[in-house]
């Protein structure tokens, strides 16, 4: 592989970097990849402009070599991410997310570029792309989805709703890199204890959503307090430093054959979210059989 320097001859087939997170008004905007080095960074003569401040100005370069792509770190501060792994230099491959700053790109390639892109609009439509779980858009059609089938059938459904207990303070300690490593960590860890048909969301933020279907009361609670322990016991380390983390989650759950909406079932999961962290956090709160909770102020995070 070449170093930097003089351009190369454009490889067969084509090739884009698209523009993953985090949302706004360059979402799922593409960057086509030629012969030519293309520089991301925040610097306003970069060919692709990153609108992060945890970006250098100059930070990583893509340019083309006999075998493929290569992303190059151009020195930068916070460093050069290929798949959440520090390079100095890596090939890219079809796929592969590349991070600068806070900003992530997915890289795509071969002769079906254009079909995959489309692919990946589909995905962002459903996909949170930071922590690779469901978004808010998804939960909520599924939750109707699942509400509509557990009244008509009589079928237990149970949603838990969680946070990261202090997460502003994780961001003014370590900054909003360490914040999208714990939320990304923390996505995987939750995935890991929850069963093949329950569903993993981010709400938003800071907070998550877990939605599971056939569950009743007590197996929601038991759901919920084994999420509770498994992020307690992790050991969330970025660059060196460890840090602790705790989740406060709050249960709601159908016995089946009431009718509910989404945001009704959201509300009473949401009531007993805030009432974990009333109690003092890092705890679960969840609904009595029969008894839904009366909504209440929320405190702070």
């Amino acid at each position: 592989m070449e170093p930097p320097g003089r351009p190369l001859p454009e490889a067969p087939g084509g090739a884009y970097l698209v523009h993953i997170y985090p949302t706004g008004p360059e979402m799922a905007s593409r960057h086509v990849l030629g012969g030519s080095m293309l520089v991301l960074g925040r610097g306003s003569d970069c060919d692709v402009v990153v609108q992060d401040p945890t970006a250098s100005r100059q930070h990583t370069l893509i340019k083309q070599g006999g075998d493929g792509y290569y992303a190059f770190d151009m020195d930068s501060t916070n460093g050069t991410f290929v798949n959440e792994v520090r390079v100095a230099e890596a090939r890219l491959n079809d796929g592969d997310n590349l991070r600068v700053g806070r900003c992530i790109f997915r890289f795509l390639l071969g002769s079906n570029v254009e079909v995959e892109y489309h692919e990946e609009i589909y995905r962002l439509a459903i996909i949170d792309a930071l922590t690779e779980t469901y978004n808010q858009r998804y939960l909520m059609e599924a939750l109707g989805r699942e509400l509509g089938r557990s009244e008509r059938y009589g079928r237990p459904l149970a949603l838990v709703l969680f946070d990261v207990d202090h997460f502003k303070g994780i961001n003014d300690e370590l900054g909003h890199l360490a914040g999208d490593f714990i939320l990304r960590e923390l996505a995987a860890c939750v995935k890991g204890v929850v069963r093949k048909e329950g569903l993993v969301a981010r709400y938003g933020g800071e907070e998550f959503a877990v939605l599971l279907p056939e569950t009743p009361p007590e197996g929601a609670a038991r759901a919920a307090e084994r999420i509770r322990e498994r992020v307690a016991e992790h050991r969330f380390t970025y660059e060196g430093k460890e840090c602790s983390v705790t989740v406060s989650l709050g249960v709601a759950a159908v016995p089946g054959g009431q009718p509910l909406t989404a945001e009704e079932f959201i509300r009473r999961a949401d009531a007993r979210l805030y009432q974990a962290k009333r109690e003092g956090r890092n705890r679960v709160a969840a609904d009595p059989p029969g008894e839904a909770p009366t909504p209440a102020p929320r405190p702070a995070p």
